[in-house]
């Protein structure tokens, strides 16, 4: 939004409200954004992963829902909106797409997932009704186009960062380090996501465990939450009890969510997430533009954006001695790091930029409207 045209583009933003005394934090956000014009908005709630006395306490908001639901009908009219894009969460997909059916408007879904049959009804409906669909890679265009949708309808729009708040020139690469107790000279590898199986820090911590052998000094740092509506439950519990069991509980730091990201990649040498079949990564980009070498796996849309043998190395998917084996060969080489690091960096400031992903996305909504 903050990098889309405005010689081409008027932007307006329905998000959620949240309340006077506590407005939403999108509310927040939109609003720092110059020329947007922000819609503050009720929407209808969302029942999953919601206990029974949650979803009781939401009935005021179910009984608003067709008149919040008219009214923002009727704003897209009297703007003349001529596009609605929408997320690929179900309430998303089915707001874009039936308000867009509703006003005859355009309605996009932005897809973040490999999709597959196994998602919810309602998503899998505003994917199919859509007028257009953004995809973050080739990976998961692929992906929607084998489950039906028309590729002609599907348009890839590569994600990107705004580069200014990745800067390793202008971030301590010690806070963490002192913070943390870990001795400024010691390797250092770190991972950072959600916590549930398919992100491989289980894999991960396998693989930590031979670097041990070779490098009995280095540190690991598992940063992120649990991710409990994927795993079904503490998946931080699990990788506590396997780091005692592989003997290395006493080098890997289990950090819970951080807002810190760009201290904690100035503090590694190594970012390693071996995530499977991953849509996009966005992680990557921040740990390239952090000059930091990334291990990773061959596999999803992972290769789009690492470049292997150039801003990182990718393991094939299950080979914990490949996995282990980057990671030692990037732990002996610092000349190698330096190398890789710099050149991940040079990738992301001419493929993917905040601003390179709002042209893409310019021209795919000029297409979906001229369609």
């Amino acid at each position: 939004m903050r990098h889309l045209d405005r010689a081409r583009f008027t932007v307006h933003v329905a998000c959620s409200r949240g309340s006077l005394a506590s407005p939403s934090a999108a509310l927040r956000r939109f609003s720092q954004i110059p020329d947007v014009r922000v819609r503050p908005t009720d929407f209808a709630p969302g029942f999953r992963h919601r206990s029974s006395r949650e979803i009781v306490g939401q009935l005021r908001e179910v009984a608003a829902f067709p008149l919040e639901y008219a009214n923002l009908a009727r704003y897209i009219r009297r703007e003349r909106i001529d596009i609605l894009h929408g997320l690929d969460r179900p309430r998303d997909a089915v707001y874009a797409v039936s308000l867009g059916k509703l006003t005859r408007t355009a309605s996009i879904v932005h897809v973040h997932v490999a999709w597959a049959e196994a998602y919810s009804a309602p998503a899998k409906w505003g994917v199919r009704n859509a007028d257009g669909v953004f995809s973050i890679s080739r990976f998961v265009t692929g992906t929607i186009a084998a489950t039906g949708t028309p590729i002609e309808r599907i348009h890839t729009v590569l994600n990107g960062i705004d580069v200014s708040g990745w800067s390793p020139r202008e971030v301590d690469a010690t806070t963490v380090r002192r913070e943390l107790s870990i001795p400024l000279d010691a390797p250092v590898i770190a991972s950072v996501s959600r916590l549930f199986r398919q992100k491989g820090q289980r894999e991960l911590l396998q693989a930590f465990a031979r670097v041990r052998d070779e490098f009995p000094g280095a540190w690991l740092l598992v940063v992120g939450a649990d991710a409990v509506e994927v795993h079904g439950g503490s998946f931080t519990t699990e990788l506590r009890a396997l780091a005692r069991q592989l003997g290395i509980a006493d080098r890997v730091v289990f950090t819970g969510g951080r807002s810190d990201i760009p201290q904690i990649m100035a503090a590694c040498d190594v970012f390693a997430l071996p995530s499977f079949e991953e849509p996009f990564g966005l992680v990557y980009l921040e740990a390239m533009a952090m000059e930091r070498p990334v291990v990773a796996l061959s596999n999803g849309g992972t290769p789009e954006v690492v470049e292997h043998g150039k801003s990182g190395l990718l393991a094939t998917p299950g080979d914990v001695s490949g996995l282990a084996g980057a990671l030692l060969e990037l732990l002996r080489d610092p000349e190698l790091r330096a190398k890789m690091g710099a050149s991940g960096r040079e990738r992301v400031l001419s493929h993917f930029t905040a601003e390179r992903m709002a042209e893409d996305a310019g021209r795919a909504y000029e297409t979906v409207l001229n369609g």
